[in-house]
């Protein structure tokens, strides 16, 4: 049946060409991609709001695409939200790592290592840090789980690293350098957690100085 009005072929005629634009642009968009593309999204939503405060239509619409999109890419909220969390944990800790390789000995790239885990900057890093934290006890995924045991294994290896190296170049003196990276790694955590708190209150540079303090005390550096 021809239409009765002179705009309902303009209105059809318009509709085609941008199913197929869309249609086009996913096939130039591969899977990983749009994935990629939503997870970034999220990011700064988990910083902003925290892990548990975001939903699937917030990381939508921060992404600027549909729900659906979302939900057919991922499983769940979780799944997104997790893979957002190992992004930035793995692009924060790879900047300290890339500092850490360009120090000229052990000694000081341990001093850069702890004046970078504690600015005015990372108190977002710490928020996301132990949101993630805490979603682990809530996750029954091993897959989750498996991740954050290896952020966990990854950031105690670089500790322990830096102390075999400075050993190694007769920096430091450590017969338990894995002791000591489970102390300094607790150390860390626990300032982190009183930084956010403020009860009581603490400074980035008073953070500094009781790592910096553990690290002469147990590794003879800087006496």
């Amino acid at each position: 049946m021809a239409p009765h009005h002179p705009e309902d072929v303009r209105v059809k005629a318009a509709r085609t060409p941008r199913r197929a634009v869309a249609a086009a642009d996913r096939t130039r968009q591969p899977t990983e991609v749009r994935r990629r593309l939503i997870v970034e999204a999220a990011v700064p939503l988990i910083a902003e709001r925290g892990y548990a405060s975001v939903g699937v239509r917030d990381v939508a619409a921060a992404a600027g695409v549909s729900v659906g999109t979302v939900t057919y890419h991922f499983g769940s909220v979780q799944e997104i939200l997790s893979e957002a969390m190992v992004l930035h944990i793995e692009r924060y800790y790879a900047a300290l790592s890339e500092a850490a390789e360009h120090a000229t000995s052990a000694a000081e790239a341990l001093r850069l290592l702890i004046d970078a885990l504690f600015t005015e900057d990372t108190d977002r890093h710490w928020r996301m840090w132990f949101d993630y934290w805490s979603a682990g006890d809530q996750e029954t995924d091993l897959a989750f789980a498996r991740g954050q045991a290896e952020r966990y294994e990854a950031w105690h290896g670089q500790i322990r690293a830096l102390v075999e190296r400075g050993v190694a170049d007769g920096d430091f003196v450590c017969e338990d350098p894995d002791g000591f990276t489970v102390r300094f790694a607790a150390l860390a955590d626990g300032l982190a957690l009183q930084r956010l708190r403020q009860a009581p209150p603490l400074s980035t540079e008073d953070a500094r100085l009781h790592l910096n303090r553990l690290v002469a005390a147990e590794l003879g550096a800087g006496r």
